[in-house]
């Protein structure tokens, strides 16, 4: 059931609103990565239901540390990682790639590091401009019906490749930039909203702390509820719209907590609607 604090995704897994972006975590042996582990337990711990990766997050080290954390996954969390950009093994080059058979490929790779059989939630890094469309998309949809996908998302789309790709399989999320100073992506919000799909803003909290006009607000509403500007910036996020569930992502424990608590953190109307004017560009309808 959805609510306030949790959100349907892909129509049949509830996860918590507030998600967990893995990528900042450190993964070289040392004692930084036993504290990204204890960062991940902890996430787990306090609720976060959704937790992202991806194979350019340390080219495949981000998975691996999210398996050694989690695995054997608990039953109400849902892996999310990323495919599609790929990395030369001789010049160390990178790239986008989204080739039927190297999507194939990525996948494998991709479940045999986070050590499952299937993927939670399988998104596209970046769409392949060498690739039509319907042959990427196509072959994710192949791959679920061959068991080795629960889900399919999209990440850095427009609405219309976001509509074009719905022609051909059905997609739960999208992952594009985009917080409360930041939405140039508001028409793909739109017609996710429209269509019921997560919206999964990456740097959701980027710029709260800037020293800019637009920031100071942030921080005013931040002092008024005695909250950090990174809980005010999460919780207009959350009021903005039902189908977002921001994942925010940080090194320390501290930090998670308190991005987790901003899920209790309830806005004014009044402070919704400063929130609202520092970037007002909400469209009533996709484009």
């Amino acid at each position: 059931m959805e609510s306030r604090d949790t959100f349907l995704l892909g129509g049949d897994f509830p996860v918590a609103r507030i998600g967990f972006g893995a990528m900042q975590l450190p993964t070289a042996p040392t004692d930084a990565r036993t504290t990204s582990v204890a960062v991940l337990r902890r996430a787990v711990a306090l609720g976060v239901t959704l937790i992202d990766t991806a194979h350019l997050y340390g080219w495949g080290s981000n998975e691996e540390l999210v398996a050694e954390a989690l695995r054997p996954y608990p039953e109400d969390v849902l892996v999310a990682t990323k495919v599609g950009v790929v990395r030369d093994p001789v010049s160390g080059d990178w790239g986008y790639d989204a080739r039927p058979e190297s999507l194939r490929s990525q996948v494998d790779e991709a479940l045999r590091r986070l050590g499952t059989e299937r993927l939670g939630l399988l998104q596209l890094h970046r769409l392949d401009p060498q690739t039509p469309l319907v042959d990427q998309v196509g072959t994710l949809g192949d791959l679920r019906r061959e068991g080795k996908i629960a889900r399919i998302g999209l990440s850095e789309v427009t609405a219309d490749e976001l509509d074009a790709a719905r022609q051909v399989v059905e997609i739960a999320s999208v992952q594009n930039r985009y917080n409360v100073f930041d939405r140039a992506y508001e028409p793909v919000l739109a017609a996710c909203e429209g269509a019921g799909i997560a919206f999964l803003p990456w740097r959701p909290v980027a710029g709260a702390m800037a020293d800019t006009p637009a920031s100071a607000v942030v921080v005013e509403i931040a002092t008024e509820l005695g909250a950090s500007p990174a809980q005010v910036a999460l919780a207009w996020l959350l009021a903005h719209s039902p189908v977002i569930v921001p994942i925010p992502g940080t090194k320390q424990i501290s930090h998670l907590e308190g991005n987790v608590r901003a899920g209790d953190l309830v806005l004014t109307n009044a402070h919704v609607s400063r929130l609202d004017a520092l970037n007002d560009t909400r469209s009533p309808a996709p484009s």
